[in-house]
């Protein structure tokens, strides 16, 4: 006789199927800023390993760890997993949890077409990793010129799934920059004009217009290159096709992108170092301009990523011009953390010390991004580690710095809880000195003539220094890499376990200290009234002395 089954419980039912619909249904943009933020990090670590590999590849002249189709495979893919998969989608999903917050928002104005744009980066990083199983991943850089996209170079539909991966990912910024600014100019709390909004928000605001404006060029050019590759159009590559203008469109979007993934942390710097200076930020409406004078500004120095394709001299000049006048209202940004910081009661606290660190290494990415704006310098260093030295230090020493001072930062509104502080100051001192020590040598190697994107060099250069400078270089690479394993350990713990934080701990200006912590799926109870744009100054003011303002109006 057989013996029925006998049917779940509802207990087991509600405790394993109910939190993983949760999550996967929810249109909670905080629950849905967590899984961007996550899958972000998981990107970051996969890309991570893979810069390992290269430069364990590196490490010493004539080494053959990888043969070379898979050397530029493994490259390509770091690149595309650092820029596309990482910075971008984590500082989308920070920005998803906390500006509805900041701006007293109960939600994002569409909360299911938030959900959507979030699930279509895991679909799109699927499709870009499916490559690898089928049909062979690109092996032309993360930027993919034709014609080393075309048909006859790289066979196989391994080009056809990092075009479809990008379309989905355009798709998935538009929604998500959509959603932030309608959220912002129409969610927002009554009294909070525009010229109270938080520098994070305004920063969030400035990249989400510039996603809008440059992605859907790029989806253009990725489908104009899909048709050359599968129709036999001739937009990039055959008789009459312009590579050059492909380059024109992907930098139209790739300069941008750069600032796409430094606005967000130019706004965590301003939110940051009032709060651990004890200070109001200095130049409130400067900072402002300056942030929108980055959004148009950007859209117009794209072409010095091409100063070595042949253009007329008066657009190199125009275009060196431009991309010497946009660090401008970047030293603004800096004159005006500084004066914040100077003469005040300086707190180096985690997130203050992240964010020191963020200013003194992208400092660096900034002049030499200065130097190579110069048509004759680039024009000698364009091939060369010096360009390698100069992204790194854009990227990693700005964005990634600035990731970890907004996590450091905001982990105790997140979570409920401190992130460990002894463990914490292991990985920010292990992650400053390696970071240097890997990538400022680049800089030496580039002068000294080594060129990027090659798989491996010949001993003949050790006279040149190629090969020790590589070798301390690749140690310390894998130091960069403890560090960040410290911060995995150091996450996963104090969610766990970490030090009860309250709901308040570091005193912060906006408003998302105004609620719980972690905040309740409604974010507050009231909305609480707005005056300046360091709103929770004038409530603590209020609350100690027992004032009491109603809902939506001003003080």
């Amino acid at each position: 006789m057989a013996i029925l089954a006998q049917p779940r419980s509802r207990a087991y039912e509600d405790t394993f199927w109910r939190p993983i619909r949760l999550w996967l249904t929810t249109t909670d943009h905080k629950l849905i800023g967590i899984m961007y933020m996550v899958t972000a990090f998981s990107s970051f670590i996969v890309g991570g390993i893979f810069a390992l590999i290269l430069r364990l590849q590196l490490a010493q002249p004539n080494l053959h760890v990888v043969d070379p189709q898979t050397y530029d495979e493994i490259m390509s893919t770091h690149g595309v997993t650092m820029v596309f998969f990482f910075v971008t989608i984590f500082l989308t999903g920070l920005g998803n949890y906390f500006v509805p917050l900041m701006v007293g928002a109960r939600d994002m104005a569409f909360p299911r077409l938030n959900l959507l744009g979030f699930w279509l980066i895991p679909v799109s990083i699927v499709i870009y990793y499916s490559a690898f199983l089928f049909g062979g991943p690109l092996s032309a850089g993360w930027t993919g010129y034709p014609p080393l996209t075309e048909v006859q170079y790289t066979p196989g539909i391994g080009v056809d799934l990092w075009i479809l991966s990008l379309v989905i990912w355009c798709i998935s910024g538009i929604m998500a920059s959509t959603n932030f600014l309608t959220t912002v100019v129409a969610l927002r709390a009554a009294d909070m004009s525009l010229r109270r909004l938080p520098l994070f928000v305004w920063a969030q605001v400035s990249a989400s217009i510039l996603l809008l404006l440059v992605g859907a060029p790029l989806a253009a050019a990725l489908i104009m290159l899909e048709l050359d590759r599968q129709f036999g159009t001739n937009f990039f590559s055959g008789n009459g096709g312009r590579p050059v203008l492909y380059q024109h469109l992907f930098w139209f979007f790739g300069h941008p992108e750069v600032y796409i993934m430094i606005l967000p942390g130019f706004g965590i710097a301003s939110e940051v170092i009032p709060v651990f200076s004890r200070k109001p930020l200095f130049g409130y409406s400067s900072m402002v301009a300056s942030l929108l004078a980055i959004v148009f500004l950007s859209m117009a120095v794209w072409a010095h990523h091409m100063f070595t394709v042949g253009m007329n001299i008066y657009l190199e000049t125009f275009f060196m011009g431009m991309s010497m006048l946009i660090a401008v209202p970047t030293g603004v940004k800096f004159f005006n953390w500084i004066a914040t910081a100077w003469r005040g009661s300086i707190d180096f606290k985690l997130p203050m010390k992240f964010v020191f660190g963020f200013m003194a290494t992208f400092l660096i990415g900034g002049i030499s991004g200065v130097y190579l704006a110069s048509v004759p310098v680039d024009t000698q260093l364009h091939h060369s580690y010096y360009v390698v030295a100069h992204i790194h230090y854009v990227l990693f020493g700005g964005s990634v710095f600035a990731i970890f001072a907004g996590i450091y930062y905001w982990f105790p509104k997140i979570t409920g809880r401190h992130l460990d502080r002894r463990l914490g100051e292991w990985h920010f001192w292990l992650m400053f000195v390696f970071a240097n020590l890997t990538f400022f040598p680049m800089h030496t190697l580039g002068l000294d003539g080594m060129p990027r994107r090659i798989a491996t060099y010949p001993g003949g250069f050790a006279e040149a220094g190629w090969g020790t400078v590589n070798l301390i270089i690749s140690i310390s690479s894998f130091g960069l890499a403890f560090s960040i394993l410290l911060f995995v350990v150091n996450a996963w713990w104090s969610w766990r376990r970490g030090e009860l934080a309250g709901d308040d701990p570091w005193q912060g200006n906006t408003l998302e200290w105004a609620t719980t912590s972690p905040p309740p799926p409604y974010n507050f109870e009231r909305i609480p009234p707005v005056s300046s744009f360091m709103p929770m100054q004038e409530i603590r003011r209020r609350r100690s002395t027992g004032c009491t303002v109603a809902p939506g109006t001003a003080p």
